[in-house]
């Protein structure tokens, strides 16, 4: 038998973490892809200590009608303001396995077109 979906995904996610780190300098942005939400993260993973979250079940995202690539976009706006607010602008992107495709791929333009570099 093949692996199963999320098996693929912690392979790939595995095989990238070995790579992509974050520093207090040039923290990780990492994505969570659920089949209803999209949630982000900027992590310092020297200290192991997540700096800063954004998802689209915050109140002013889920209340906008829109469809979950239009959240996802939303998302990307609202973590790159506040890791902007916080002084980083600069990130490491963390795609967690999933492809850069679709919802990933529209926070990840989203955060660049907001300010944050990667």
């Amino acid at each position: 038998m093949g692996l199963t979906k999320s098996e693929r995904r912690n392979r790939i996610k595995s095989r990238v973490r070995k790579i992509v780190a974050g520093t207090a300098e040039r923290p990780r942005l990492s994505v969570f892809r659920s089949n209803k939400e999209i949630y982000a993260q900027i992590i310092n993973d020297t200290k192991g200590h997540t700096m800063m979250a954004a998802g689209s079940v915050e109140k002013d995202i889920a209340s906008q009608k829109v469809n979950k690539s239009g959240k996802a976009a939303l998302v990307g706006e609202l973590i790159a303001r506040k890791a902007l607010d916080a002084g980083i602008d600069k990130v490491v992107f963390d795609r967690n396995g999933y492809l850069y495709h679709g919802r990933v791929k529209n926070l990840a333009e989203a955060a660049r077109k907001a300010g944050l570099k990667f």
